[in-house]
């Protein structure tokens, strides 16, 4: 294996997160691209695409935040089903099951861990 995480800046690059998304989302779980894809898939919308080789293998979108004197955390909704895979990995996530998602296929957790400020 050998991975490689890259910011999708190119065409490219950006249909390689398109494809992870239709085979690992659409497809799999019986989503339409309608529901895959929503009001933050722009054609400024900014992906990470991790690459095994050449071949895309896992995509996640980026946010924007607002700017604020707040602490900054890092958010994110995690599948209930993977949820102890998280914890395995030791990625620092909390899980606040009070903030659930239920979506159209699973349900979602919503996941948050603090960042460090310089």
């Amino acid at each position: 294996m050998d991975f490689k995480v890259i910011r999708a800046t190119e065409t490219y690059q950006q249909a390689g997160a398109y494809y992870v998304r239709i085979q690992a989302m659409a497809r799999r779980h019986n989503i339409t691209l309608r529901e895959e894809f929503d009001e933050h898939d722009t054609p400024d919308t900014k992906y990470i695409l991790i690459l095994d080789g050449e071949f895309p293998v896992a995509t996640c979108r980026l946010y924007e935040l607002p700017e604020t004197e707040e602490p900054v955390s890092s958010m994110m909704f995690g599948r209930i089903v993977v949820l102890p895979e998280y914890r395995k990995q030791g990625l620092g996530y909390t899980a606040d099951y009070n903030r659930k998602v239920h979506g159209w296929t699973f349900n979602c957790i919503h996941m948050e861990k603090m960042l460090v400020q310089d």
